[in-house]
């Protein structure tokens, strides 16, 4: 059985983290996804520290890589676009992740490449978009919550603003820049004409926002921090107190109130007038959390996930490494393993979307370490890539 994307090949102008990992959810997915890299360096996050496998390669940059190709190819020099143009009749999709003046400059836009290949899409991701008064800013993922109202959504309302734990918003637009590019590829194969596809981080981000900017944009109300991680309109769904520690409870569907209320030893709870509906229970969603606390305090959060298992959501507080160990994990072939040379076996997280046949499993590659191959493959001979890897081209 083959994999969705077998027979796609994705021609990827990336670094750091956003693009990479959107790219690798193609790669994963069986996509031909080829990293062009300077000759002299490649991606700087392959000098990320602070952790490095025992042959020396970054795990930060392993995290974002696996399952590509790298090819080295100097793209501001005249015999590195006619590469490219090359590499261009051969591929479906070109990515990028760059400042939103360079595509432009490096001429890695649709109406650079057409010409080599009508069907191409050029799907880019940057922080602020290709055009307007922003188009030559450098950004990045904090910069982006920061400015579209994540820190005053994070966090505890007595402290100091807070981002989101994880890097979310380059994550979530590397997967948009996923999305763009198999959009794009569906529709230029059924036209026959590519095109150039936008996405950046402070859209995303925005976008992000959801119900809590049609709130403000319609009612004028402008949603703040609450305190426990409180949901800004259900109750009860929280943080509470056990025996030893937290739980958090998450009871957006009317179902699931006479459920907890059963299963915590207060069935009455269920036909409460004061708690008999949303609207009410969240009038009520001080009396809640006391009442709450002192009947979860009875036992510890294991114990009440096996009460609840099933019937009321609920999860226990975990840090990353007891998230690691979680058996729901360890158990369930959600960590896979990797053969790296020089290092040996490596651990990491499998793929969030599970195909018919499984995903592959190669580490991210070593600095050009398919030019050859991939050039090979166009046609070039020996002496034509000694010639360019000799001009410093590759």
């Amino acid at each position: 059985m083959t994999l969705p994307l077998d027979g796609v090949r994705i021609l990827a102008v990336e670094q750091y983290g956003a693009g990479p990992f959107g790219t690798m959810w193609l790669a994963d997915q069986g996509a031909e996804v080829i990293k062009i890299e300077q000759p002299d360096g490649g991606d700087f996050a392959r000098a990320l520290g602070p952790y490095w496998f025992d042959n020396g390669e970054s795990q930060w940059f392993h995290a974002y890589n696996r399952n590509k190709k790298s090819l080295t190819l100097d793209l501001e020099s005249d015999d590195g676009k006619a590469v490219l143009y090359d590499l261009i009749a051969s591929a479906d999709a070109l990515t990028s992740n760059l400042r939103g003046d360079v595509p432009e400059k490096l001429g890695l836009t649709y109406e650079h490449l057409k010409a080599a290949n009508p069907k191409i899409v050029c799907a880019h991701l940057s922080a602020y978009g290709r055009d307007g008064p922003r188009a030559s800013w450098p950004g990045f993922d904090y910069l982006m919550q920061a400015e579209t109202g994540y820190f005053s959504l994070t966090g505890d309302p007595d402290g100091e603003p807070t981002r989101f734990g994880l890097s979310v918003v380059d994550q979530m637009t590397g997967v948009g820049l996923a999305y763009a590019a198999l959009a794009g590829i569906i529709g230029a194969r059924a036209s026959g004409v590519g095109g150039d596809l936008d996405v950046s981080l402070f859209d995303v981000a925005l976008s992000n926002l959801g119900y809590p900017a049609m709130w403000y944009l319609n009612n004028g109300y402008v949603q703040k921090r609450l305190a426990r991680s409180a949901h800004p309109s259900l109750t009860p769904c929280q943080l509470y107190k056990t025996a030893d520690g937290w739980i958090y409870l998450m009871c957006n569907k009317e179902k699931f109130w006479p459920a907890l209320a059963g299963a915590i030893g207060h069935p009455e709870w269920a036909d409460d007038p004061r708690f008999k509906a949303f609207p009410d229970r969240f009038e009520a969603r001080p009396l809640i959390q006391e009442m709450l606390d002192e009947a979860l305090s009875a036992k510890t959060t294991a114990e009440w996930l096996i009460d609840f298992a099933g019937s009321v959501p609920a999860s226990p507080i975990l840090d990353v490494g007891e998230a690691m160990e979680n058996p729901f994990v360890k158990d369930e072939g959600r960590l896979q393993e990797i053969e790296l040379e020089g290092h040996g076996i490596y651990r990491f997280l499998r793929p969030p979307v599970q195909a018919s046949s499984p995903a592959p499993a190669n580490p991210a590659p070593k600095l050009g370490e398919h030019t050859d191959a991939l050039l090979a493959g166009l046609g070039y001979d020996e002496a034509r890539i000694r010639a360019l890897r000799e001009g410093k081209v590759i």
